[in-house]
């Protein structure tokens, strides 16, 4: 229930209505839109909303809906069942069209069987009824027309005819030509008058040939005549036609008596196709203002979580602006919430945005809030906005103000939502105030939740010690004296009067006059507000410039993390080797003495012999040595780093390669990492002694990827969120090759990927325009993105 009925208008919901009526097709579903209203049951709000959010994701993420036509065949099935009654060629072509919407729309949703099922709900049980169409394509054409051969009758009268009129046109012609010969026949060609072809002859020669006058021109000097020879052939022309005519009656009659007993089957694909077109139009509507389904719970709360007024969401995709979002709760702890602040801060737009929401939610409307949002259901929805004083009702404004609020104390409950601008104004405040706080404290003990903006400081000093309401208030920039439009809960808001009259520039010594007349806790009062509002955004500033640093300071964790996850497989990985290389020395050695050992047994340990195997094997191991020693790292005094030189860093012994050089820095590679050493950190290594599973990631990841790179990326038929991430990739790497720019083809359709994709890359700095293809190379379904 809604009080007074004139708020779903001043909340903005008749705009809203407006607005999804711009999305519909046909007459049928702007009169559904005109039926929305305000719905208490769970279970159908759950189950529109659910509706809207399934056609949301066809059109933004599936290929698109086979709608083709809608037309309104239940005024064509409430005239084709009464008796004696015939639908004409037209209006059997209406019916035809809109039945193979139907059955395409269907065929569509079998094709996704369990996909959208709140969508195929709407035509669950719905009989397929095809011979209908088998009907009409046996008599109309694929132009709405009767066919030829609809009959034998009518493909005989569509023959003769045919015949008759070529038959007449020959006479005709050979008469004409006959009378240019003698020179009777006037300036101009043959003409028709009354339906049939004339002849133009001089009037002095009209008595020479036989015929009917039809015309004279406006001179009398020329007369228009139907030869004597063809004017029966053209009556018996006209005589056929008349027939013809009946003919197609006759079928169009039988034809409708055929349809009549599917009626009834006509009204449900009908209700079926307002349904679809009603549902399309809000899930339009809800990409339109950027829209979500927030969670629904059955018990009354409300959470906002980065809510935005939908009509502001409309205005600033307009004018380019964004949109300052609303966050806010109520709960059964914070009821009611009491906003204050100065004039023009956004006090009556942030408590229109929560009354227009929740009216839109229980009216099954995405809304454009963040999907963690929660909205309890509502019973009743009070509103007093603006200015209801009524000539006829002798009431002024604060006497309208007055009666609402005696309906709201009278009949507001734990299930009611109170909407209340401007609470107390309109009277002088020495009474105002106390009668609002009374007002305030009846509706706070019905347990009742709302939102309320004032001004008055006996409200705030109320809200501050009574349990069930909290002051709120919207935040103001008090050094350049202008609202932030943001508002915050837990303390009450200045009303900033003498800061913004001095600002518009009202003098001082006025200011000062009034500032004297004001009591002395009043100013207490005021200054403190101010005090804290001052508080408030230092501490909003602060909060924010710290959630920044956390953020990059995450960001710069998560890079560490990965590069020492790297540096530990690397280490591994040498160490490996390292281990493998010192036991094939260690046993090439173990295999040289032993050799040499047995040798000299084999000797019988001949002086001059032993002497030789010992000298052999000294120069063995000498060799192993050596070989040792050249598998150590050069130092970086004695080896000279280049760009492509693959160097070790000396205090964690990782393998890196060297992109740039820069003076005493290395800008280095760890595969698709990136880093930058100082020189005296790192020593060249040989290209042999880089582990092969190195140099193979370092290949790929470098020269074939820029060898193979194209610079373009197709999404077509990807859903949104993947095809973002697919550019997202691309784009890293368009960056990394230093690409100037390139393109991304992702079809026409109803442009809804082509616009999501442009959006999201307006945010990156790198990105300088964006650009249609020419349109004989694809048109605005290919999009060109230049790179700085």
């Amino acid at each position: 229930m809604i009080y007074p009925v004139n708020s779903l208008d001043k909340l903005g919901f008749d705009e809203i209505k407006a607005n999804i009526r711009s999305f519909c097709m046909s007459d049928m579903g702007r009169g559904m839109v005109d039926k929305i209203q305000f719905m208490a049951n769970y279970d159908q709000i759950i189950k529109f909303l659910k509706q809207t959010q399934e056609f949301k994701n066809i059109i933004k993420n599936d290929q698109p809906l086979p709608i083709q036509s809608f037309f309104d065949i239940k005024r064509l099935s409430d005239k084709a069942k009464i008796e004696g009654t015939f639908l004409s060629e037209e209006e059997f072509f209406q019916i035809y069209n809109s039945l193979l919407t139907v059955f395409a729309v269907i065929k569509y949703f079998e094709e996704r069987n369990g996909l959208y099922p709140n969508l195929e709900a709407l035509f669950e049980h719905l009989p397929i009824e095809k011979s209908i169409i088998k009907n009409i394509e046996a008599i109309i054409d694929v132009k709405g027309k009767i066919k030829n051969n609809a009959s034998k009758e009518l493909a005989y009268l569509t023959d003769a005819i045919a015949k008759a009129e070529q038959d007449s046109r020959k006479k005709v012609d050979q008469i004409y030509k006959n009378a240019q010969q003698n020179n009777w026949v006037a300036d101009g060609s043959l003409t028709v008058r009354d339906g049939r072809i004339c002849i133009p002859i001089l009037a002095e020669n009209k008595r020479k040939l036989k015929g009917f006058v039809h015309d004279e021109s406006a001179s009398g000097q020329t007369v228009y005549i139907e030869p004597e020879e063809v004017f029966n052939l053209n009556n018996l022309i006209r005589d056929m036609e008349f027939e013809r005519r009946r003919e197609i009656i006759k079928i169009l009659t039988d034809l409708t008596d055929k349809t009549r007993p599917y009626v009834p089957i006509l009204y449900s694909y009908h209700n079926f196709l307002t349904k679809l077109d009603f549902v399309r139009a809000k899930a339009l509507f809800a990409i339109e203002i950027d829209a979500e389904m927030p969670v629904v719970l059955k018990d009354t709360r409300l959470k906002l979580v980065n809510a935005r007024h939908p009509l502001l969401v409309i205005g600033a995709k307009l004018n380019g602006k964004a949109v300052v979002p609303l966050n806010m709760h109520l709960d059964e702890k914070t009821r009611i919430l009491l906003v204050s602040g100065p004039n023009a801060g956004g006090k009556s737009v942030a408590m229109k945005t929560v009354g227009l929401l929740q009216i839109m939610v229980q009216a099954g409307l995405l809304v454009p809030v963040a999907e963690e949002s929660e909205f309890g259901i509502f019973k009743q929805l009070f509103a007093d906005i603006g200015d209801d004083q009524s000539i006829e009702s002798d009431l002024s404004t604060y006497s309208a103000h007055l009666s609402k609020m005696k309906y709201f104390t009278e009949f507001s409950n734990a299930k009611t939502l109170v909407l209340i601008d401007e609470f107390g104004t309109g009277t002088d405040p020495q009474f105002g105030g106390p009668i609002a706080e009374a007002v305030l404290e009846i509706i706070n003990k019905k347990n009742a939740y709302g939102v309320i903006t004032t001004h008055y400081s006996n409200l705030k000093i109320f809200a501050n010690h009574t349990t069930g309401i909290e002051n709120a208030s919207m935040i103001f920039d008090n050094i350049h004296l202008q609202p932030l439009y943001m508002l915050e809960m837990g303390k009450p808001g200045s009303s900033y009067a003498f800061e913004i009259a001095q600002k518009i520039g009202l003098s001082k010594q006025l200011l000062d006059l009034a500032k004297s007349k004001i009591s002395v806790q009043q100013r207490k009062v005021d200054t403190l507000l101010i005090d804290l509002e001052r508080d408030k955004k230092e501490v909003l500033e602060k909060k924010i410039e710290i959630d920044k640093l956390q953020r990059k300071a995450k960001s710069l964790l998560d890079e560490n993390e990965k590069l020492k996850a790297f540096y530990d497989e690397n280490k591994k990985n040498l160490i490996k080797e390292a281990k493998l290389e010192a036991q094939q020395i260690i046993k090439n050695a173990n295999k040289l003495v032993e050799n040499t050992i047995a040798q000299i047994k084999e000797h019988k340990a001949d002086k001059e012999k032993t002497q030789e195997l010992r000298s052999q094997l000294h120069t063995e191991l000498k060799k192993n040595e050596i070989k040792a020693e050249k598998a150590k790292p050069a130092t970086a005094e004695t080896t000279e780093i280049k760009e492509g030189d693959w160097i070790k860093l000396t205090d964690s012994g990782n393998v890196a390669q060297v992109l740039e050089v820069n003076k005493d820095n290395l800008i280095i590679a760890f595969g698709e990492l990136r880093s930058v050493v100082k020189k005296n950190r790192a020593v060249k290594v040989a290209n042999s002694e880089v582990p092969k599973d190195i140099r193979k990631l370092s290949r790929v990841t470098h020269t074939q990827s820029a060898a193979d790179f194209v610079s373009e990326i197709d999404v077509r038929g990807k859903r949104g969120d993947d095809a973002l991430y697919e550019i997202e990739k691309y784009l890293d790497k368009a960056i990394m090759f230093n690409m100037n720019s390139f393109k991304v083809i992702h079809g026409k359709g109803d442009g809804i990927l082509r616009k999501l994709i442009r959006n999201y890359l307006k945010k990156y700095s790198e990105v300088s325009r964006m650009e249609d293809e020419h349109a004989d190379r694809g048109g605005d379904g290919i999009t060109y993105v230049y790179l700085k």
